[in-house]
């Protein structure tokens, strides 16, 4: 009779695979009598996730929140006010009796139908354009050097580089005022030692393109250690073995950085050249101190522009108009970028 009972509760007795656990009893004696479902565990443990998981949800906009008070005091008021600005005939006359005169759209009219604001406009994107090849281009020569040089050598090389990116910026125009001196200056004596005789007192800020030459040999030459540093600290990431595979497979010098370093260093490429375009482009200190943006306003870029409208020929609404203008263009060349970077992107993806 006991080998019959137990050959009954056998049957009777649900089976379970192998890894899965016998289900939930329903109803009987004992039933829910300190052995809660697994659903009841859940529903009364959620509660206590949700309110421990919250603070942790709260964290990082409670640690974002100092930068963004920070920024929107010190950066998004200023903007406000400079958009009102903006819309105001603001001269001398109305600084002095303290009027408010509103002016609406006419000054963003009178700038767009100016025919010097996209000659301006024009004259600086080609001047970013330019600046940012020559920067990228010689930086990454330089940082391939670095990782190519010995250990001395290099130390020496990135002192320098250093020295010359801490320079401050009007102490670095300055020496650059006095190396292209017409009178006394170190370019001039140097190019009649040796033989053109005709630059012993040339006028290096009297035309255009050489005051232009001036510039962006400053612009370039205090851009570089930036670029240069990054990238060498930016190779030394690479696995060696990637490079020696493609010796072994016959590549050359430019067959390694196209296969090698530019796609393991391509992030770098694509957010140092955003760095630089937005650096070059809002470029004012170079360019005031070497000739205010002359001469005869040839040189002049658009933060020279608004300066010069603003506070030169004290038409401050003007100036505030000009300066949120060359917000918008700098803001559409950089979204232009993103725009070819992200196309180019996911074509090599889709290649793959």
């Amino acid at each position: 009779m006991a080998v019959q009972l137990d050959d009954a509760a056998d049957k009777a007795a649900p089976r379970t695979g192998k890894g899965e656990a016998p289900p939930a009893r329903r109803g009987g004696r004992g039933a829910g009598r300190g052995t809660p479902s697994v659903g009841a565990r859940r529903a009364a443990t959620a509660p206590a996730r949700r309110a421990a998981t919250a603070p942790a949800r709260r964290t990082p906009y409670l640690l974002l929140l100092p930068a963004l008070l920070a920024t929107a005091v010190f950066l998004g008021w200023p903007m406000v006010r400079n958009l009102l600005l903006s819309f105001q005939n603001l001269n001398m006359k109305e600084l002095i009796q303290h009027l408010t005169d509103w002016r609406g759209t006419g000054n963003y009219q009178e700038i767009l139908g100016s025919e010097q604001f996209w000659r301006v406009t024009s004259r600086t994107v080609v001047f970013t354009a330019v600046n940012v090849v020559l920067i990228m281009v010689l930086g990454v020569l330089i940082g391939l050097l670095l990782a190519r040089l010995g250990t001395a050598v290099r130390l020496v090389l990135s002192a320098a580089l250093v020295l010359a990116w801490a320079m401050p910026v009007i102490a670095a125009t300055t020496v650059f005022q006095w190396l292209f001196d017409s009178r006394y200056g170190v370019v001039n004596w140097v190019l009649d030692r040796l033989g053109w005789h005709s630059m012993a007192h040339y006028d290096w800020v009297g035309s255009q393109l050489s005051t232009f030459f001036v510039i962006t040999v400053l612009i370039v030459w205090q851009s570089l250690p930036f670029v240069a540093l990054n990238l060498y600290a930016a190779t030394t990431t690479i696995p060696k073995e990637l490079y020696e595979a493609a010796r072994m497979d016959g590549a050359g010098t430019w067959k390694v950085f196209t296969s090698v370093t530019f796609p393991f260093l391509k992030p770098f490429f694509l957010a140092t050249t955003f760095l630089e375009i937005i650096w070059v482009f809002k470029a004012f200190p170079q360019i005031f101190a070497i000739n205010q943006g002359g001469p005869d306003r040839l040189t002049e870029t658009l933060p020279i522009y608004a300066f010069t409208e603003g506070v030169g020929n004290l038409h401050f609404g003007m100036g505030a108009a000009i300066s949120l203008l060359t917000i918008v263009v700098l803001l559409a060349m950089t979204a232009y970028y993103l725009r070819l970077t992200f196309k180019q992107e996911q074509q090599e993806e889709n290649g793959l």
